[in-house]
């Protein structure tokens, strides 16, 4: 089968990252990531399925790991050579339409009992993701035995797959994924109408996070930082209240809080601000009061302010069930809500898997070009 697959390789890494993970060196014969004729995956166990993606997204993480931006943390979690891809809306062999919950939890591996984390529901934090019968991996697109998004085909768990909804078309479902990390955040950051909230970024991982926060988490007022037009109108379709650009945020934030600016050597500081800031850029200069959604790669902290003020900065990965939705899933709150939002309006340019080098190229610049959720487009391969 045709696929985009990433190799480890230490070289490689370091030329792809001393070029400062430009893309055209980072999608070269020099980079870690080639695409080719690979084996399909085998089912690992005779319940397992295959599924054949559609449409899957380039994430946030995909360029951090191409670009040779990622932590290093990482590493040991995955296992090489994989096919890139977790956001992903594919079919089943039998037709079906279905999205992928990516997490390789207990459940998936075929561990019992689960481990301490899965068994509160959360796959995401699972304390066995070296066990059973695939390869180490957090996630479907970082494990060698199961595939990924960025090939013909990959290998599922029945209890990763989520049928879709007729009303949901493939460029809105394929922003399930994402949505449902973001709705995650929503609930873990846990706004209430009395409080100011800022979403700090208006990638696809702010904007969806504007629009969890407005549906599950309503605040008093919703701000989000978006730095170009379109990043700005698409914050307001989906419930910003306010919408500033990063230069503007001190000032129309401590409008906003009434809080006091006082100007520092390095940088301002405001004494009070908002009561919950998302950071959804991945940047050490946003984590003040802040819930970290999205993957921030190796960032130097100025942990001054969170001390002196005594901020609580809360880590928000994945999903799996929310205690405060009745232990429901989060992939179905996702399903549920998305009908009704547009989604398919944040998805494209859609490329094929023979134009990686332009579709990294286009992602890594989405934001400045006027897009969203770049994705490959893998419906051509089976026309």
């Amino acid at each position: 089968m045709l696929a985009l697959t990433y190799a480890r390789s230490i070289p490689a890494f370091a030329v792809v990252k001393a070029a400062g993970g430009r893309a055209d060196v980072a999608t070269s014969a020099l980079s870690m990531l080639k695409l080719g004729d690979v084996p399909e995956p085998q089912l690992p166990a005779r319940d397992w399925v295959r599924v054949m993606p559609s449409l899957s997204g380039i994430c946030g993480s995909d360029l951090a790991a191409i670009s040779g931006h990622v932590s290093l943390y990482l590493d040991p979690l995955t296992s090489y050579p994989f096919i890139p891809g977790h956001e992903v809306v594919g079919v089943l062999d039998d037709g079906a339409r279905v999205v992928i919950e990516p997490a390789l939890g207990c459940l998936v591996r075929g561990v019992d009992p689960p481990c301490p984390r899965c068994a509160e529901g959360r796959p995401g934090l699972c304390y066995n993701i070296t066990e059973g019968p695939i390869e180490v991996g957090l996630q479907t697109g970082y494990c060698a035995d199961t595939g990924g998004g960025w090939g013909e085909t990959l290998v599922a768990h029945p209890s990763q797959v989520h049928p879709v909804p007729d009303s949901l078309t493939d460029e809105a479902a394929v922003l399930i994924e994402p949505f449902a990390c973001c709705v995650h955040a929503a609930l873990r950051g846990g706004a209430t109408k009395d409080d100011m909230v800022v979403v700090a970024g208006a990638g696809t991982i702010g904007l969806l996070t504007v629009a969890a926060v407005k549906l599950f988490t309503p605040p008093k007022r919703l701000i989000a930082i978006a730095k170009h037009p379109t990043q700005r109108d698409l914050a307001r379709k989906l419930g910003a209240d306010q919408v500033v650009s990063p230069a503007d945020v001190f000032q129309r934030v401590r409008f906003a809080t009434a809080a006091r600016r006082l100007e520092g050597m390095n940088r301002p500081l405001l004494l009070g601000g908002s009561d919950i800031t998302f950071e959804c850029v991945g940047r050490a200069d946003s984590l003040n009061d802040a819930v970290v959604v999205g993957m921030p790669g190796e960032e130097k902290v100025d942990w001054a302010p969170i001390w002196q003020r005594e901020l609580t900065v809360t880590g928000a990965y994945a999903y799996g069930t929310e205690p405060k939705r009745k232990g429901r899933k989060t992939f179905e709150l996702a399903l549920e809500a998305a009908p009704e939002m547009h989604l398919d309006e944040l998805t494209g340019p859609l490329f094929g898997l023979g134009e990686y080098r332009d579709a990294i190229a286009y992602a890594m610049s989405a934001g400045r070009l006027g897009a969203v959720k770049v994705a490959f487009d893998l419906r051509r391969l089976r026309a």
